[in-house]
Parts: C-alpha cells; structure tokens; sequence
C-alpha cells in the first residue's frame, strides 16, 4: 500500500493521533489522519498503540498507590498571600478603576455640597447678567430699597423687596420679565460697579408645593459671574457682578456690623 503524502506538520499529528477518532476535534488533526488512513505506517502505529494501551490498562494499580489519587488534595492547592494578590494585574486593574469612580463621586459631591434650592435659576440668571444691556431696562434713577412698591403696585409682585444690605445703592434701571419656566423675574442694575440685582420666585416641592427655604446667604458663580443668593418669604434676592464671591464678602459683611 502506498505511502500518502503528509507535509511535515501532518506527519507530526500523525504520530500524535489518538487511538480512536471520537477524540479528535481539532480540523488539522482529522485532515492529517484522513490523509494517512490506510496506509501500512499509519495501521502499524495504530496497532502498537492499542496494544501498548492494553497492556497497561492490565497492570494492576497497587492499593496504596490507588489510594493517592482517590484523594482530593493530591496536589495541594498553594494559598495567595494578600501581598502576591495585591500584586496581581487583574487585582490592581480593579482598585485603579474603584479609584476613580470614588473621585469621581468625591468631586461630584464637592461640586454640589454647597447647593441651595433655587441654585439652577440663580446660574441661569448669572447668564442673564452677562447678556444684558443698558438699553434693555427701563431708566430708572432711584434707590433700590424703593422699588418693592413699584413692583407691588404695576405688576402685582408682593415681597421683591431689596434687602438693606443694597438697598440704598442709586439704580440706573430696571424691568421685569418671565423666565423660561413662566416664573416673574425683576432685574435692576444699580450704579456700584455695574452691579445687577434680580429678585425672583423660591423653589418649590413638587409634591407638596411648599417653599423650600434656606437661611443666610449663597454663593453661586458661573460664567466669570458671582452672586449671592438668600431667600425671604417665598422670593430669592440676587446681586451679581462680574467677578467672584470674594468682591461681593464686603456688602454682606455691613449686615453683621
């Protein structure tokens, strides 16, 4: 019988192929033992191998040797100490990711440690401020702490009242409008420093619609704006400039004096 022709990997398999062909999975294996099926070679080494395994499957196992590998920890299982776990790639892959998502959390609760209800439309207004031009108030050169009645009696807005910390700064103008979400804002600019004063309605609880206060003062920046921001019977006060909250600490300490 003639001797198939095998490259030099399928010869390798060969020499390697199980006894039986249930065994065989891999497809390189069952092309290279479809080649060399039926050739004398191949049936040779088929027939030492059943033989060899024969014999051995008829050598009797000792007792105490057959004992040995009915146990469980025939090999025993080393235990990691924490130092080589610590040290596993996977391990260190693990704690560098909980790193930073707990300083992404840290930061995130930083940022908003310092939140107040109503917070969200102090910023908007921020933005506001820094849009807004002379041409779009209407003149008006009072002191603020007067304007309360003016909003009161033409458009019907009870407690827009200036707090006496700027109360008696001289406006140059005013006017009020609805935001985005409906509320009534009323916006003045006042002549120190170009300063902006908006007045407008506290934040609500959805579901119970009470107003949800705070006491003292806020600080709220955006957009190299700065403002300060509290709350009295139901109306936010704001005054904002251009700046931070440090160029606005001078007239609230007034209050404390």
């Amino acid at each position: 019988m003639k001797a198939a022709h095998l490259s030099r990997q399928q010869r390798i398999l060969v020499h390697c192929a199980p006894i039986s062909d249930e065994h065989v999975s891999d497809r390189a294996m069952r092309a290279a033992i479809f080649r060399a099926r039926g050739t004398d070679e191949f049936a040779n080494q088929q027939s030492f191998d059943r033989a060899v395994t024969a014999l051995v499957e008829a050598i009797p196992i000792p007792a105490d040797v057959a004992e040995w590998f009915s146990r469980e920890d025939l090999v025993p299982r080393r235990k990691w100490s924490w130092k080589k776990t610590a040290r596993n790639p996977a391990v260190v892959a693990i704690g560098i990711a909980l790193a930073v998502i707990a300083g992404v959390f840290a930061f995130q609760f930083s940022e908003h440690l310092h939140d107040f209800p109503g917070i969200g439309t102090a910023r908007k207004l921020l933005g506001v401020a820094g849009s807004t031009k002379s041409v779009m108030l209407d003149p008006m050169k009072v002191d603020a702490g007067t304007l309360g009645d003016l909003f009161f009696m033409k458009h019907q807005l009870e407690h827009y009242d200036v707090p006496p910390e700027f109360a008696d700064f001289r406006t140059l103008g005013c006017r009020v409008f609805d935001d985005e979400e409906g509320h009534r804002v009323a916006q003045i600019w006042i002549v120190e420093k170009k300063m902006q004063l908006f007045l407008f309605p506290a934040e609500k609880d959805p579901k119970s619609g009470a107003v949800r206060d705070f006491s003292g003062w806020r600080n709220v920046e955006q957009e190299g704006w700065a403002g300060v921001v509290r709350e009295k019977n139901g109306v936010c006060f704001m005054a904002a400039l251009r700046g931070s909250a440090r160029d606005l600490a001078p007239y609230l300490a007034k209050a404390k004096e």
